[in-house]
């Protein structure tokens, strides 16, 4: 099997170069759309009551709806093909990144707010040095959450004319004769979602504090009593 999936590779009739590029393309756009998207909704309602609850519960619906609807329901509107699946994903991807967003904000300490314009901080310097960097942690985990989740998704793109690895997959469901396809489809895939992962995890524990983050093994130092040490909470939320 390995020797056939090596041979379907370096075949140029099956375009697995044109294949990973649309593939990444399809993941790394609607990711970066929805962070941007979700965001800066976060930021512009979470200080308003109403529109945060709207926007957070509308958020949580969203997340609820089926993959496929997603899919199904840019089809009618955008039609089919690369861009379509661009919306329908970025669509997935904005609700963990909005409710993150909201719930950080949300949950600062109006005592530091207060301190901020005591010092005579305008709101933007409030949010650039003061609200940013401490919901950070925060915010990157349920960007952490929405890039997993989008690519993971990016397969059911091929339903509607997107293309990538889910060609692969839809091609290997459809006999016995394509076993190749449906097993090189469904690896790359979960590789690639493997490695975002890794990729986010890292960049979440970069942007939490060192006082904040959850010790690990090697940051325990041999003969230390742990029972002595605060456990320090944790800041993420999925």
């Amino acid at each position: 099997m390995l020797q056939q999936i090596i041979q379907f590779i370096t075949n140029p009739q099956y375009q697995f170069a044109q294949e990973t590029l649309t593939t990444l393309e399809l993941s790394v756009v609607p990711i970066l759309l929805a962070i941007v998207i979700g965001i800066t909704v976060g930021i512009l309602v979470a200080q308003r009551r109403v529109a945060a609850f709207l926007a957070a519960n509308l958020s949580g619906l969203a997340r609820a709806i089926p993959t496929l609807a997603f899919l199904a329901i840019a089809l009618p509107y955008l039609g089919i093909g690369f861009w379509p699946s661009v919306v329908a994903l970025t669509a997935l991807g904005i609700p963990p990144i909005l409710l993150n967003t909201i719930a950080g904000l949300r949950s600062i300490d109006p005592a530091i707010i207060d301190a901020g314009r005591g010092m005579g901080m305008t709101s933007v310097q409030m949010l650039t040095r003061i609200q940013i960097p401490l919901v950070l942690p925060v915010v990157s985990a349920g960007v952490r959450t929405s890039a997993v989740q989008i690519v993971a998704t990016v397969p059911l793109a091929a339903l509607i004319g997107g293309q990538g690895y889910g060609d692969y997959i839809t091609l290997g469901l459809s006999g016995e004769a394509h076993n190749t396809e449906l097993i090189l489809g469904a690896l790359a895939i979960a590789l690639l979602a493997l490695l975002v992962e890794l990729l986010m995890a890292t960049a979440q524990r970069a942007a939490t504090p060192a006082g904040l983050r959850v010790p690990t093994a090697p940051d325990v130092k041999a003969g230390e009593n742990n029972a002595d040490r605060p456990t320090p909470a944790r800041v993420a939320v999925s």
